[in-house]
């Protein structure tokens, strides 16, 4: 996982409306009280009717609470009344919040693999995808949850070994992440195929703003 600098502490530190993964912006995590950069964190607002819901682009009109990424530090805001402490005020926190802003960030990936795909840097299918990481094309390897082994196992083996022979090359792509996030059915929903197993974005905006939401996505269900 990149590491994001740590930058210049802006006053106040509950600020609302900076978009995560813009480095120089940092908040200060309500349960934990760490000042973190924002996109180690997820912000949260008060909705209609006075219902916290996941703000995941952090664009919301309104005071923000700031929770550290992940899925557990979620649940412990809701049990440590985190959110009302830091509002100061009544809000209704919904008991099931931690698995509402995994599937908001999780629809969040899917739509970014659905650009890259409409931009054309998004491949599937073992043959293409393996072509993709053996040359440097491929940015990342997509793998689906209910993936057979041995398919894993051999798509794997050429990540590592195409990565390895860039890093001794001094070229890019030695560092390219591996995500097992969604099953086949549901990628292959996403992207208007029956069943996808193997994935790889490409280089692109489109691309790289698909890997981004990916490793949010990951971080937020591993933490």
């Amino acid at each position: 996982m990149p590491k994001v600098p740590r930058k210049e502490r802006p006053r106040n530190a509950g600020d609302h409306h900076p978009v995560p993964g813009k480095q120089e912006i940092e908040r200060r995590c309500a349960l934990t009280h760490e000042v973190k950069p924002a996109a180690d964190l997820i912000r949260f607002v008060v909705g209609p009717d006075d219902v916290l819901v996941p703000d995941t682009d952090a664009r919301a009109e309104g005071r923000g609470v700031w929770i550290s990424l992940g899925s557990a530090m979620v649940a412990e805001a809701i049990k440590k009344k985190a959110f009302a402490k830091s509002l100061k005020t009544n809000v209704t926190v919904p008991p099931d919040l931690a698995e509402l802003t995994r599937l908001r960030l999780e629809q969040r990936f899917v739509n970014a693999l659905q650009m890259a795909k409409k931009s054309g840097q998004l491949l599937t299918g073992a043959m293409k995808v393996k072509s993709a990481l053996e040359t440097g094309q491929a940015i990342a390897l997509l793998t689906a949850t209910d993936a057979a082994g041995d398919g894993k196992k051999k798509m794997l083996a050429t990540l590592k070994a195409s990565s390895k022979a860039a890093e001794e090359q001094g070229l890019p792509g030695a560092d390219r992440p591996h995500f097992e996030l969604l099953d086949s059915g549901q990628l292959g929903l996403a992207l208007g195929i029956e069943s996808v197993i193997h994935a790889a974005p490409t280089q692109g905006a489109a691309g790289e703003t698909a890997v981004k939401r990916a490793e949010r996505l990951a971080r937020y269900i591993a933490n």
